[in-house]
């Protein structure tokens, strides 16, 4: 189809709504519908399909979604049951009794053009005493201590190098995203999917439901979940399977009653086939078993997670099965796929949110005028492919780098192949201590740097450039951050009292 002949992409139709869908919906009715002309965006979803939402822990980029929708905090956060989150803690990892934080933000100022925590690595390397690295963590600082402040743009603070994100009822989220859409002008239609049309040349022409009404469309967002009904059964892009480096393929979860202090992290503990987290609601906790089934059966994971809670049930466990993986087009012809539709990844750094709205972004930036938009679409695979395949390196890194062999399945996962891009990161820390990662990288080099020390992993040397700064400079600045730091965590408010404070009522 020439240029001259494409149809043009004015009416977007998205299939399925839950967290992906309605975030889709929201975010194109922001970029569409601001002023009248031809563009339309619909939604087709149905009662009678449920979503997988459950409490969903996120990462600081949430909140370019909720600048990008012009959205008030406090409203969202009343609204989606919502609390603060600034790491994720993690419990033995590296075996009974080891406790280490991921905390948002960096690890201290940057010291003559190299990371304060790349100074600290080589004291360590040297056998200096050296406090713990989270001690370089504003977030992490205020999470030990359950208090929360927010980010400054004023360099000489601690909270400058602050980062925070969000816990949330997902479910409620949907809800939320729904209402600001259909005010924006989405049209939502009720009804069960019994087929997918296409055109002459393949490209998605509508759909038809199953009481018979059809609804045609230009350009078409999958938001389907696993089972892909546009991007795999209807255009068949493969889905490539990463089962072999993240065994991990079913998930058990429970909400219990929600205690006190309200801890403004989330908790992830190592278990025998995986692993367990704990995520803090305002009303309740949200509770999961992540497991690898060909190491743990589905009644011993349900027991696990019920002795693993600290609260009693509100709700019968749920138990949710996936693969992880990817598909190789997400972006194919006039289709775009989101959420699990497009691929999954286990939530141990809380990424399922952050991937639907960077690949949504990432799509304004491809944003097509009409339906033939091959160049665009190639564009945009090579893009997504990267950030997924990146974070799905880090995380096989939290278990190839444990020190655990306790069961089969960490006698597995510590001594399983990895990816060839893993691999070379992996050797260039051993070997001097550098942690390579470039502007596209989601994770960056303080989050590795957590990782691998949470892990125990220590590297034979440090990185040269660490050796240009005199070692008693860095000792001082070390002691001047650590300390900084200490100060402006106990002096926060409590994180309950933030919280109080954003909704103006008492908890």
């Amino acid at each position: 189809m020439s240029t001259a002949q494409a149809r043009g992409a004015d009416h977007f139709v998205i299939v399925g709504g839950g967290t992906a869908g309605w975030m889709a919906a929201a975010c194109l009715a922001r970029l569409l519908l601001r002023t009248p002309g031809p563009q339309k965006v619909s939604l087709v979803e149905s009662e009678d399909i449920p979503t997988i939402g459950v409490g969903e822990a996120t990462v600081p980029s949430i909140q370019d979604m909720l600048r990008y929708l012009n959205i008030d905090e406090a409203d969202f956060v009343d609204a989606t049951d919502a609390t603060y989150k600034l790491a994720i803690r993690f419990r033995d990892w590296s075996g009974p009794g080891s406790d280490f934080f991921h905390g948002f933000g960096e690890l201290g100022p940057t010291i003559d053009n190299l990371p304060l925590f790349q100074h600290w690595l080589r004291e360590k390397i040297a056998g200096a005493p050296v406090p713990p690295l989270s001690d370089l963590s504003m977030s992490a600082q205020l999470a030990l201590h359950n208090r929360f402040a927010k980010p400054t743009t004023n360099g000489n603070s601690p909270l400058y190098m602050a980062g925070y994100a969000y816990h949330f009822d997902a479910g409620k989220v949907a809800q939320y995203l729904r209402g600001y859409a259909e005010a924006k002008g989405v049209r939502r239609i009720e009804g069960r999917i019994i087929e997918v049309t296409q055109d002459d040349q393949g490209d998605i022409a509508g759909l038809r439901l199953a009481d018979g009404r059809e609804i045609a469309g230009d350009f078409f967002i999958d938001c389907s979940g696993f089972a892909g009904l546009l991007i795999g059964k209807t255009l068949g892009s493969d889905y490539e399977d990463w089962s072999h480096w993240l065994p991990c393929d079913r998930a058990v979860a429970m909400p219990t009653q929600g205690l006190r202090p309200i801890a403004p992290y989330t908790l992830v503990t190592a278990r025998a086939a995986g692993w367990t987290w704990r995520i803090p609601l305002l009303s309740r906790l949200g509770n999961g078993y992540v497991y690898a089934s060909r190491f743990c059966d589905d009644e011993t994971a349900r027991q696990t997670l019920t002795d693993a809670v600290d609260s009693a049930p509100v709700a019968e466990p749920r138990l949710l099965r996936f693969t992880p993986g990817r598909r190789r087009h997400p972006w194919l012809r006039n289709c775009l796929s989101l959420g699990l539709a497009s691929g999954f990844l286990e939530p141990l750094e809380s990424t399922s949110i952050h991937l639907i709205f960077a690949n949504l972004f990432r799509f304004f930036d491809y944003f097509p005028r009409t339906v033939d938009c091959a160049t665009l679409s190639q564009g945009f695979n090579a893009r997504s492919v990267r950030e997924i395949e990146e974070i799905r390196d880090f995380l096989i890194l939290h278990y190839k780098a444990s020190p655990r062999r306790d069961t089969d399945f960490w006698r597995y996962v510590t001594g399983m192949d990895i990816p060839d891009s893993l691999s070379a990161k992996s050797e260039v820390f051993r070997q001097q201590g550098k942690l390579f990662a470039d502007y596209y990288d989601f994770f960056k080099p303080a989050s590795w740097m957590a990782i691998y020390d949470g892990l125990g992993v220590v590297p034979d040397a440090a990185d040269p450039l660490a050796a240009l700064v005199p070692q008693d400079k860095a000792r001082a600045i070390l002691r001047d951050v650590t300390e900084g730091i200490r100060q402006a965590a106990l002096t926060a408010p409590t994180h309950e009292a933030a919280l109080s404070a954003l909704l103006r009522r008492a908890l």
